[in-house]
């Protein structure tokens, strides 16, 4: 858990020192890919307190994730459709329920110790 914690500051850490700008034409679809990603990373933490974490699930569901969520936008946007609502709403009610799990988890264990 500890190296996730490191891949993550060292993330932002790196995010917040390059100067990257996004072109506003792709914000959908990047904001999108970003949120099905952190279904897939709450996702992983969730099946790491249940004792179920597989590597390869949690990557290759990262990467497919992603890179549909940002299909769905493209397709949407190309016929005038906002295909993306899908995956945000698919997406939101994963990351949601999956910190909503995540949480109960994390209060179990605190209130076991005491």
């Amino acid at each position: 858990m500890i190296i996730v914690l490191i891949g993550i500051a060292i993330g932002i850490f790196v995010g917040l020192l390059l100067p990257f700008g996004i072109p506003a034409g792709f914000s959908i679809y990047i904001s999108v890919s970003i949120l099905a990603a952190m279904d897939s990373i709450f996702g992983a933490i969730r099946s790491s307190f249940d004792r179920k974490f597989n590597s390869l699930i949690f990557i290759t569901g990262f990467f497919s994730n992603a890179i549909l969520a940002g299909i769905l936008a493209y397709i949407g946007d190309k016929l005038g459709i906002p295909l993306y609502y899908a995956a945000i709403f698919v997406f939101g009610i994963r990351l949601f329920d999956n910190l909503a799990i995540i949480r109960r988890n994390i209060l179990k264990k605190f209130t076991k110790e005491e």
